[in-house]
């Protein structure tokens, strides 16, 4: 809710595109009911206040082509221009004085009372008082590099790629719609770009290369009948191959999904250091909050 909150005030302050479009979760069968319910508790437990509870016909009357028995209304779920963010926050950066260096692969790390001693490839040398890791799939491979931090603190990195399809043509909806989540992700739903354009996933394939980015044309085949669950006037042929992303996950197929880890010098007692790891979705909506704790480390 905190990042959520302090997203909507910084887009609007910065002139970033975003809409406050709304969201339906739904639930496409009465076995799905109580993931629903499980959902507005753990909501209403970290101060989400906004979320209605509406049944099948109330839930049609908002969205008329949708289907479901049950589904769950959070109004305040909006969407953003993500690049136009990037760029909002690089201009703070600059502002600031700070400088972005980009293809800059650290070599080497190394932990001393000084400070972390940083060697990039190609031989820039860095003498830091603090260091962020932040550096998303890669955070793990970074961290084991750090000569001083013990090995301990290093989850092991598992990638779950997600592929994106679009929908050719307009889609009926003006709200996201989301299934009921899977136990890997949050289930192929609909959302929608600043233009309007709808597009559907992710799903779930596990890989063992973070770079394995091709959207494979006959994964579509099974989104047909994941969206036809929930927008069953889904025709043939709708669906066009888009892109993938990959979800930087720490916890294995088939365990329970693993929070953020945020660990300052008082977990791994390296001064200066802060290492995050598994930050996936929602991390781009807490990405402002997630900002102030480690600023906080």
């Amino acid at each position: 809710m905190q990042g959520r909150d302090l997203l909507y005030a910084y887009c609007a302050e910065r002139g970033v595109p975003h809409r406050r479009c709304g969201k339906l979760i739904v639930a496409t069968s009465p076995e799905q009911i109580p993931a629903l319910q499980g959902i507005e508790v753990r909501a209403r437990a970290n101060g989400v206040t906004d979320l209605q509870w509406l049944d099948a016909e109330a839930a049609q009357a908002l969205e008329p082509a949708l289907q479901c028995v049950a589904a769950l209304h959070s109004p305040s779920t909006g969407i953003v221009d993500s690049h136009a963010l990037m760029l909002a926050l690089q201009g703070d950066l600059e502002h600031a004085g700070g400088l972005v260096a980009l293809n800059s692969p650290l070599a080497h790390a190394r932990c001393t009372a000084q400070g972390i001693h940083l060697q990039a490839a190609d031989g820039t040398e860095l003498l830091a008082r603090t260091v962020v890791n932040a550096a998303g799939l890669a955070a793990p491979g970074l961290a084991r590099r750090l000569e001083g931090l013990d090995a301990r603190h290093v989850p092991t990195p598992h990638y779950a790629k997600g592929s994106y399809f679009t929908l050719a043509g307009r889609a009926p909806f003006s709200r996201l719609i989301y299934p009921a989540p899977e136990a890997a992700g949050l289930g192929v739903h609909l959302t929608l770009d600043m233009g309007g354009q709808a597009r559907f996933g992710p799903d779930v394939q596990w890989v063992d290369d973070p770079a394995d980015l091709q959207v494979d044309p006959a994964r579509g085949d099974a989104f047909y009948a994941e969206v036809r669950r929930y927008w069953p006037g889904l025709k043939d042929g709708a669906l066009v191959p888009a892109y993938a992303g990959m979800r930087p996950k720490i916890s294995a197929p088939g365990e329970p999904a693993a929070d953020f880890v945020i660990q300052g010098p008082a977990v791994h007692g390296v001064p200066g250091l802060v290492n995050l790891f598994g930050i996936e979705s929602p991390g781009l909506t807490s990405s402002l909050a997630i900002g102030a704790h480690v600023a906080a480390l």
